[in-house]
């Protein structure tokens, strides 16, 4: 049993890395605040993206905690 959780608490750690590192930055810097003006009068074509993204972070990092608690206990 351990050992499946430990397996588990791997995978979701290595997917909750993945996940953070496909997120787009909130901020772009200099080349952001340029075409931030465009992107406010047609409206950001990723928001789908992103959003999706923010509910698969949420879920691995749920798993990646519950998995850390188990070990914990066991």
């Amino acid at each position: 049993m351990k050992t499946f959780v430990l397996i588990l608490q791997i995978i979701s750690a290595l997917a909750l890395i993945a996940v953070v590192l496909l997120q787009p930055g909130k901020s772009a810097g200099l080349s952001g605040s340029i075409a931030g003006g465009s992107e406010a009068l047609f409206g950001s074509k990723a928001k789908g993206v992103n959003e999706f993204l923010e509910k698969i972070t949420g879920w691995v990092a749920a798993v990646f905690i519950i998995t850390t608690l188990a070990l914990a206990l066991i």
